[in-house]
């Protein structure tokens, strides 16, 4: 029998180790980015054409590399930054593993020109499926000028799992800014295009935030500087009016390498409980620099999840420096009240209960009376709303003719005549509609259901015909940081479609002049700003696509909240509209609608 075990070759292996390091556009842009921090740039250039996949380029003023340094920088495991194994212990530049160009170069075509400061002329080279096919001299002032072209043109697999354009380059955004972010010092301008969407010019990590995040967080701004033997954290927290529903504007950098850590950022959100919402993420920008040693950052290709030799420390260490500029700033409240003491001593706290306790009280006859199966309160869940048409036959008319609602503060556009159905209907909580149907008791959430009329409506538009829109006699200005106006782009002809009317006023700014003739003019810049964290916040459930997201996002702005109160009209024309829907049981986003309590449910309930 042959032997069966080979050698890959270097191509094969290349692009197995690509599968790794470079899993999308963006994933090549943060090596070559790092690349070119580490050759010690003071500027930097990003060139992006397509999301990406026809043209990533980076342009440095670096140190560059000699002839023989730019060939061997394309084999696998080449590295300028380990010479002995007790020097992975050490790292402090981005890029050390030697593994980021060899993989670039076995999925794309790639042109490499640099030139160090003390040689005449520089190396040009060509490499493709991981084979230098061109080598010459070339006239360059300094400096690396690396681009990639044709991603994944030899895995075509690969390259259709790629999402669109638009989502592409909101990933290359991420990347971008977390290299931006953590070296201030250095100027990093992004080009997509033809057009320039940053030019971060040199200056503090304040001043780069702002930059950043638009002028508006500059006044925002907590500073934290807590310097400490075992280590230092220094950066900017926002106060909680920067809280934001969605992620995506919180960095955590341990010696200036971005890394992500749910651990260190629930640190974070301890030190603004009762602050923000729950739901809701401050703006940070926090660096952590300590000894390397103490520090495991070889846990992951893309380097950006780390273990440290003391986690609890360290949390604790970031919870302290947050709480301080909390208080500092006197956002955190002053008074303080404890718990009393006495309390703590109490038997019922200080010491769990056992299993053996645990048993012998389950035995008895109170604790029996409380079981779920024996509360008067118990009920079944129900899943079957397969026959939702025969809970409320009162509504099942093909009548047509009643408006539907635009906004929780007009739910009766054009019309002043109640339907003609006239139901008897109680509101309760300003949450919940009550009313009786044939067979027992509907419960209503108000805001799931009108979410759902809108989204509806909403996606009849787009599939029908526009909606009219109601032009303002002021127009409104919109300024966006880059990575928002980048989302409101890509939205721009379906929110036509809706009724929105949006130009492009510069390279962030935009014009509102009209909006869905439904809507109550007010702040529209806050509408549409709401909007925006509503897609963000949508945008995490993969199976739902842009659109959409887009009506999901919408429906939500404008719907009905729960908490207001709702006249006996306005409460008829809701459970109206709701029942003419295609899928009344369940919201845009899944959530249940109504909850049915049948007749002999609720007599067996109350034991008749």
């Amino acid at each position: 029998m042959p032997d069966i075990i080979h050698l890959l070759p270097d191509n094969i292996a290349n692009q197995i180790a690509a599968g790794e390091v470079i899993q999308r556009p963006a994933s090549a842009v943060k090596e070559l980015l790092e690349n070119a921090v580490d050759a010690g740039a003071t500027e930097i250039k990003l060139i992006v054409n397509d999301g990406g996949k026809a043209l990533i380029q980076v342009i440095d003023n670096g140190k560059g590399m000699s002839e023989t340094d730019a060939r061997m920088a394309f084999e696998r495991h080449a590295t300028s930054k380990i010479n002995k194994i007790d020097d992975l212990f050490r790292i402090r530049t981005m890029g050390f593993r030697g593994e980021a160009l060899a993989s670039i170069a076995a999925v794309a075509q790639v042109e490499l020109k640099t030139k160090r400061a003390e040689d005449v002329s520089g190396v040009f080279l060509q490499v493709e499926n991981s084979v230098v096919i061109r080598q010459e001299p070339v006239a360059l002032e300094g400096g690396t000028n690396i681009a990639m072209k044709n991603l994944f043109f030899n895995v075509p697999a690969r390259r259709n799992f790629l999402k669109s354009n638009a989502a592409e380059l909101r990933h290359i955004v991420e990347e971008f800014i977390r290299v931006a972010m953590a070296f201030p010092e250095i100027l990093f301008s992004f080009v997509y295009n033809s057009q320039e969407l940053y030019h971060l010019t040199k200056g503090s990590l304040k001043q780069r935030i702002v930059q950043v995040f638009g002028n508006s967080v500059n006044a925002k701004l907590m500073s934290i500087n807590e310097q400490t033997d075992y280590l230092n954290i220094t950066g900017f927290v926002g106060k909680p009016e920067t809280a934001k529903k969605t992620r995506g504007d919180q960095y955590f950098f341990v010696n200036n390498r971005f890394i992500k850590s749910p651990y260190l950022h629930h640190a974070i959100m301890n030190a603004f409980s009762e602050l923000i919402p729950r739901d809701s993420f401050p703006l940070y920008a926090l660096f952590i620099e300590l000894n390397p040693e103490l520090v495991d950052i070889n846990v992951h290709p893309t380097k950006q999840e780390i273990k440290f030799e003391d986690e609890k420390l360290i949390y604790a260490f970031v919870q302290a420096a947050v709480k301080h500029a909390l208080a500092q700033f006197s956002v955190t409240p002053t008074l303080d009240f404890e718990l009393d003491s006495t309390i703590q001593q109490l038997d019922a706290v200080s010491k769990p209960i056992t299993p053996e306790k645990e048993a012998a009280l389950s035995g008895k006859q109170l604790y029996q009376t409380f079981t779920q199966k024996n509360q008067a309160h118990f009920i079944e869940k129900r899943s079957d709303l397969k026959h939702w048409k025969d809970l409320y036959p009162e509504l099942r008319s093909e009548n047509k003719d009643v408006v539907l609602p635009g906004t929780q503060n007009d739910l009766y556009t054009g019309k002043d005549e109640a339907p003609k159905e006239v139901l008897e209907m109680i509101q309760f909580h300003n949450t919940y509609i009550a009313l009786q149907n044939t067979t027992g008791v509907l419960f209503i959430h108000q805001q799931n259901a009108h979410e759902r009329i809108l989204y509806e409506r909403y996606l009849s538009a787009i599939l029908n015909k526009p909606v009219t829109a109601q032009q303002d006699m002021f127009p409104a200005t919109l300024e966006l940081t880059t990575s928002d106006a980048l989302i409101l782009r890509e939205l721009l002809p379906d929110l036509n479609l809706l009724g929105f009317k949006l130009e492009l006023f510069g390279k962030d700014t935009f014009i509102v002049q009209s909006v869905p003739a439904d809507l109550v003019l007010g702040n529209v810049k806050a509408l549409i700003e709401n909007l925006i964290e509503q897609y963000k916040h949508f945008s995490v459930d993969l199976k739902v696509n842009k659109r959409e997201r887009l009506l999901q996002s919408i429906a939500h702005q404008n719907s009905i909240k729960a908490g207001e109160s709702l006249s006996l009209k306005e409460m008829q024309v809701l459970v109206h509209d709701l029942f003419q829907c295609d899928m009344p049981a369940t919201s845009p986003g899944g959530k249940p609608v109504f909850i049915e309590f049948r007749k002999e449910e609720l007599d067996k309930m109350t034991g008749r």
